[in-house]
């Protein structure tokens, strides 16, 4: 895909966003197209240069969520660089910004001041707690955001103690990914006529938005015993098993259809009846004793080993690789979605690239 030839060829961004959502955001739209500026202040700039080592003047964070993106320093509390934003913005399509709601009217570029120099274009807002409400103004994190939205409460081991994701879920799918979501139908609809909007996005919203489980489990009358929900440990067709290496194999044989197979090649064929689809209680008795046997079976062979006994098996069973494996892994490298790049003052490192993939 050519730039020319990209879907948002000729859509012009300003990012005044930090950190990881909205830089997130902005760099999948110039990995579809759009030109995007990233405007950082004068001194420090994005926070994110100096969150870890940095081989020369960024840390290797900032290159991976900047890539594809023009720089540009401007000073906003400045009168004149303030005007200067202001000229950008006349040739704009989509201004991103992540400051806490009301520091951009205080600079005298709020959404009012905006739409009425340019009425087609969509202002997007990333915040931890949107717009309004009583919550508009705290401080918080991707860690605040799971907390509030109920995700961080289910995602446990057996002893119920929540185990920190190291996927920022409030930050990607509710900040980055939402960011893009609401950018994208509003750019459609100035495409087709309609005015410019404003786009809040709050992250601790998208979380609850998509906390589909335990909400499914809250509409049934009862949440699941920690790690023994359909999903989250009770199934032993749905689960995680240690290998005799150390390692870890992914067993996801939810249909009673893969579990057979699964079963056939643990050559444990009298286990194959013992499913949720069934009749086994979810997280009751005999799904922790099965559970307890794969356990067993799956500790007498190395990573390695399962993951060719499982290999023609089509069951939904697979090993767990760390990033560094993932990264040299045939399935990405076969789908074009890593590379060695070359940073102009970092040097060279992994690139991954956008998931969706487009034909003409």
């Amino acid at each position: 895909m050519s730039a020319a030839t990209a879907p948002l060829a000729g859509i012009r961004v300003l990012d005044l966003t930090r950190l990881l959502p909205g830089p997130v955001a902005t760099m999948h739209l110039a990995e579809l197209g759009a030109d995007v500026l990233k405007i950082e202040d004068p001194g420090a700039g994005d926070y994110a240069r100096a969150m870890g080592p940095a081989r020369a003047g960024a840390s290797q964070f900032f290159v991976a969520v900047n890539r594809g993106k023009r720089l540009l320093r401007l000073d906003l509390k400045d009168p004149p660089q303030r005007a200067q934003l202001l000229e950008l913005v006349d040739g704009a399509d989509v201004l991103v910004e992540s400051f806490r709601p009301g520091v951009m009217a205080r600079l005298g570029l709020g959404w009012d001041e905006l739409k009425r120099r340019k009425p087609s274009l969509v202002m997007c807002a990333i915040s931890g707690y949107g717009q309004d409400g009583p919550f508009a103004q705290m401080a918080g994190h991707d860690i605040n955001y799971l907390g509030y939205a109920g995700m961080l409460a289910n995602n446990t081991g057996p002893d119920g103690v929540p185990v920190l994701p190291d996927l920022q879920v409030g930050d990607l799918l509710g900040g980055a990914q939402s960011a893009l979501q609401g950018i994208l139908a509003a750019l459609l609809a100035v495409k087709m006529g309609g005015p410019g909007r404003f786009v809040d996005i709050s992250m601790t919203d998208a979380v609850l938005a998509h906390n589909i489980m335990p909400v499914v489990a809250v509409n049934n009358g009862a949440a699941a015993a920690p790690a023994r929900g359909l999903l989250s440990g009770g199934l032993p067709c749905y689960n995680i098993y240690r290998t005799a290496d150390g390692r870890f194999m992914a067993v996801g044989a939810l249909e009673l259809k893969f579990w057979q197979r699964c079963c056939a090649v643990l050559q444990r064929p009298d286990l194959a009846s013992r499913h949720w689809q069934l009749g086994q209680a979810v997280g009751g008795a005999d799904a922790l004793a099965v559970k307890a046997e794969l356990d067993a079976l799956f500790a007498r062979r190395s990573m390695a080993q399962w993951t060719q006994a499982f290999g023609a098996s089509d069951c939904c069973v697979t090993p767990i690789l760390s990033a560094a494996e993932a990264l040299r892994h045939p399935l990405f490298q076969a789908r074009r979605m890593v590379a060695r790049q070359r940073h102009r003052s970092e040097g060279v490192y992994w690139a991954i690239a956008h998931p969706i993939k487009f034909e003409t």
